[in-house]
Order: structure tokens, then C-alpha cells, then sequence
């Protein structure tokens, strides 16, 4: 159903952009549940099950609140983050101290009149002990599922936030949300969300709207209709898709020998890394190399015209160009993959039917699906 926001001068003279380790953590494991997976995320959903497969991941409270089967999971599980690139155990430390009030209200809203899973139950009951007991559990699937490959997701949501940045100081908001998702409609200080009958206003939190990149949750968007904290606006970020580059399988892509030979080997591998963009500390960490010869050789590749460069607050970061992945000979990045997500469609996932954990001894296994509980 469309979601409606009004937004007032001072909503929008609150509303910032935010990235979330918490947030992406929750929706990887919802990811998983997902049985027909947008293609941009599926190479991970990939790895994670085989990473799962070898050790199993005990998420029996979570799982239940997250992965419900109803439209709505708990807002509390992703509360707004309080700067715009917090650390995750702040993060986790916010989401530990959610006020038993807000979480018992939050828990009717979603489950209403409806089962309660147990999990939901003991946590209505005993709010405290329950969050430090799911926040362990979150902290485990961020360690397993989201720290190997945060800091190339990291830098796609940091890019994301440039480049909309530049948007809304040449457009303003206008060119801000017309450019974020095809759902998205902003006019006259409302912002709807389309999508069918009913229409529905969200209930605004205090502060204005943080927005809200995401990988895990390409290629959606999604608005908080009611919350104790800030009010989120989350979309897909640009170019979610070579996030997975290293993740394809492709150990060594069409033209990348050719490339070697004309540019050398270390030049040829930062071109075909950079299909994600990094920053020259990243690429020196990544690449065993150091850090004053990386920036030479992005100088040089960027003076070419085979890399682009944008300020993300105090970090430069650098990605291929048109041209730099004409010379790779390879697709482009779906960089405007969630302006149009039909373009990247593809057919559905086989796999095993869809289960959910039926008791506190539940072992998430990695061939697991189940529908997401979508915001």
C-alpha cells in the first residue's frame, strides 16, 4: 500500500543520510529466507550457504522476529543510527538499551491479535535479558555474514551518499528523491511511496527522516510507519552489484591478461578491483601493496580516465570508469540497476520449499527459506 510522508520545514531540515551495519546484518538474514532472490544479492546468499553449511548459525530468537511471514518485523531490530557512519557495537549498545515500552509496543503492532512466535512472548515479558540475549546473536551473524565483505560494502554505501549529496545541493529535494527510486514521489513537502490501495501516513519520528542506503535490501524501498527513534527511509544503493564482484566466480575475467600486458599486472588488478570502489588504505590492504605506491598507480589510472574519484567526507574514493571497463571487457556494474530493478531480473531460484525455526533449538541451516518480512 502507498506510504505517505509529510514532511514539514523541520523534517526536512533533519532528515540526513546514515549507513547501518545493524540494519544490513538484519536484512542478510532475512536475505536468506528469501526464495527468489534479486540477482544483484545472489552470489552472496551463495556463499553464505556454504559457509552455513560448514558451521550452522544458532539464531533461534532473531530468526522469529525477523523472518516472520507477516508484512512488518520490529522497527526496534534497526533503530536509527546516531551519526552517519556509527560503529556496529554503538549500534548494538542503542538497540540493547530500547526502552520496554517501545519494544512491547512495537511487538503488538506487528503480532497484533495474531500467534506470537515464543521468542516474541519471552521478550514482551522480560525485555532486557531477551535484547542482550538477541544482540549476542546479531553480533554472530554480523561477524559471520556482513564483516568479511563490510568494507567493500561500506564504500558502495559511502558512494551512494556522495553522490546523492551532489544531487540535493544541485536539485534539492525534488532531484534528491525523484533520482532514488521509481516508487518514490515527492511533491509539495509529501513524499509517497507507491505501490497499491490502500493509502496509508506514517506516524513521523522526532528529527526528521535519516535515508538510508542498503545492499541486503536491494532492490526495495522501504519507509519506518511508526517509531520511537528517527523516521527511516531505506532504498538500494547504486551499484549493489559489484559489491559481489570477487564473490562471481570469475577468477579471471575476459581481457584482464590483455590488460595486464598493456597496463601492468598491478594497475590491471586495481582497474578490475575497483569495479566496487575503495579507498587507496583499502586497495593497500587488499592488494599487499603500499599505500603511496597504490596512490601512484590510482594517479595515473585516473589521469587516463580509467577511474573516477569522489570525496566521501575525509576519503577519496576511487572507482572504474566507463572507459576503464570497456578496456576490462567487461559488463558494466548495474550501477542504475535500482532505478528500473525489472532490468535485472532473472529467473527464480530453485531450491528447497520454505521452513522456519519451530523451537529455541532451531539450527538456521543455509538452505532455509522462508518469505521476508519486508518494511
Amino acid at each position: 500500500m502507498p506510504v505517505i510522508l509529510e514532511l514539514g520545514v523541520a523534517d526536512l531540515a533533519g532528515t540526513r543520510f546514515a549507513t547501518s551495519a545493524l540494519s544490513e546484518t538484519v536484512k542478510a538474514v532475512q536475505l536468506l529466507a528469501e526464495p527468489y532472490p534479486a540477482p544483484v544479492n545472489r552470489p552472496w546468499r551463495t556463499w553464505a550457504r556454504a559457509e552455513l553449511e560448514r558451521t550452522p548459525l544458532r539464531i533461534p530468537l532473531l530468526w522469529p522476529l525477523a523472518v516472520n511471514g507477516l508484512p512488518w518485523y520490529p522497527e526496534f531490530l534497526m533503530p536509527a543510527p546516531a551519526g552517519q557512519r556509527p560503529a556496529f557495537d554503538d549500534e548494538l549498545a542503542v538497540f540493547r538499551a530500547t526502552a520496554a515500552r517501545h519494544v512491547q509496543a512495537s511487538l503488538r503492532r506487528v503480532f497484533g491479535e495474531g500467534p506470537w512466535p515464543q521468542s516474541a512472548t519471552m521478550l514482551y515479558a522480560e525485555p532486557a535479558s531477551s535484547l542482550a540475549s538477541i544482540a549476542a546473536e546479531l553480533k554472530d551473524c554480523h561477524e559471520r555474514l556482513v564483516t568479511p565483505h563490510w568494507e567493500r560494502i561500506r564504500a558502495v554505501l559511502d558512494a551512494d551518499i556522495a553522490y546523492r549529496t551532489g544531487l540535493l545541493a544541485s536539485g534539492g529535494a525534488q532531484a534528491l528523491f525523484g533520482d532514488m527510486h521509481p516508487d518514490l514521489r515527492w511533491s509539495a513537502g509529501t513524499l509517497t511511496l507507491t505501490d497499491k490501495d490502500p493509502v496509508e501516513r506514517a506516524s513521523l519520528g522526532p528529527d526528521g527522516v535519516v535515508l538510508m542506503p542498503s545492499i541486503f535490501g536491494w532492490p526495495d524501498v522501504s519507509a519506518s510507519k511508526a517509531t520511537s527513534s528517527q523516521t527511516i527511509l531505506r532504498y538500494p544503493a547504486r551499484g549493489a552489484a559489484t559489491v559481489w564482484h570477487a564473490l562471481g566466480g570469475d577468477s579471471a575475467p575476459q581481457g584482464l591478461a590483455a590488460t595486464e600486458a598493456l597496463l601492468g599486472v598491478v594497475r590491471a588488478r586495481l582497474l578490475d578491483t575497483l569495479r566496487s570502489p575503495a579507498s587507496t588504505s583499502a586497495l593497500a590492504r587488499q592488494l599487499a601493496v603500499t599505500p603511496g605506491a597504490v596512490s601512484q598507480h590510482l594517479a595515473v589510472l585516473h589521469r587516463s580516465g580509467l577511474l573516477t574519484r569522489q570525496r566521501s567526507g575525509r576519503t577519496i574514493l576511487y572507482q572504474t570508469s566507463d572507459l576503464g571497463l570497456t578496456l576490462l571487457k567487461s559488463p558494466a556494474p548495474l550501477q542504475n540497476a535500482a532505478r528500473n530493478p525489472a532490468s535485472a531480473a532473472m529467473s527464480p531460484a530453485t531450491g528447497p520449499a520454505a521452513r522456519m525455526p519451530r523451537s529455541q533449538n532451531e539450527v538456521i541451516a543455509p538452505t532455509a527459506a522462508a518469505a521476508d518480512a519486508r518494511r
